[in-house]
């Protein structure tokens, strides 16, 4: 058995496309979705990540805002500026690229973002409606996960998915995503004892960990679906994920790659997000 793909390229190039058709339903109306983006510092894959948001923003028709700021901004000063982008009319989707210079407090910066204006789901009030299933916003790597799932008419009720990863911006709110379609979830993480006896088991595997081959191939049940949330380097120097990809995909079913996976949907969710949040306004 070889794995098909989920191409993350293509189906985030269709998601882009039903974007930008959206936006100019909305600017017929007088509506143009309004995206900000902050970064602060010289991080390499930050000023990258950014750049891409931005233009991914652009060609979908929406205003877009980059604001960059030395590393040396004072707290004060960024959560000034969140104050007034939420009270901008012109402004749907407020981001704040991650990580932030040590001296200022990411948790109180997000928390200073209108949870209205909350485009990346970071917010504790859109942690909240996840877990409660409210409407509110998804953080978008989580959700690109989902769309990529029911691209391939995956059915979820009742299938065993199990997590790797427990952060606030993947691990917990996929959880939630997946538990929300009736699957059963297992999350494991640094402390799980014998990762593989619960991997070998699932249905799905999400590999969100940040670690080169946390996934083997004899971890994995056959015809299993993998997705690789990983963003690593391997010993030459080239983007890989979490998943030992070439040993998988010759056990799994269905398996995302790196790159071209998760990473272009992750994209693709935020304008999804920024549109419903100028829709909702």
């Amino acid at each position: 058995m070889t794995a098909q793909l989920i191409d993350g390229n293509a189906l985030a190039a269709r998601t882009r496309a039903d974007v930008a058709r959206r936006v100019q339903a909305l600017k017929a109306r007088g509506i143009t979705p309004g995206l900000a983006v902050i970064l602060v510092g010289e991080d390499p894959a930050s000023q990258v990540y950014v750049r891409h948001k931005v233009k991914d923003s652009e060609e979908a028709g929406l205003h877009s805002v980059l604001e960059r700021h030395p590393a040396t901004l004072p707290e004060a000063e960024l959560l000034a500026r969140i104050d007034a982008l939420n009270k901008d009319p012109a402004i749907h989707g407020i981001l704040v690229q991650l990580p932030l210079p040590r001296h200022i407090d990411s948790a109180r910066v997000l928390e200073a973002i209108s949870p209205a204006k909350d485009v990346d789901g970071f917010h504790v009030a859109s942690a909240g409606a996840l877990m409660t299933g409210q409407p509110g916003f998804w953080p978008c790597t989580p959700y690109g996960c989902m769309k990529m799932l029911e691209s391939i008419g995956y059915e979820l009720r009742g299938k065993h998915a199990v997590v790797i990863g427990r952060s606030n911006i993947v691990g917990k709110p996929m959880a939630m995503m997946l538990l929300a379609k009736s699957a059963t979830v297992t999350i494991c993480h640094s402390a799980t004892h014998d990762l593989a006896a619960f991997t070998r088991q699932a249905d799905v595997v999400v590999a969100a960990v940040g670690k080169r081959n946390v996934l083997t191939a004899d971890m994995v049940k056959p015809g299993a679906v993998i997705i690789d949330v990983g963003m690593n380097r391997n010993d030459e120097g080239k983007l890989c994920g979490d998943v030992d990809f070439e040993a998988v995909r010759e056990v799994a079913g269905w398996i995302t790659p790196v790159p071209g996976g998760v990473g272009p949907m992750t994209r693709a969710m935020l304008l999804v997000n920024t549109l419903e949040a100028a829709e909702r306004s």
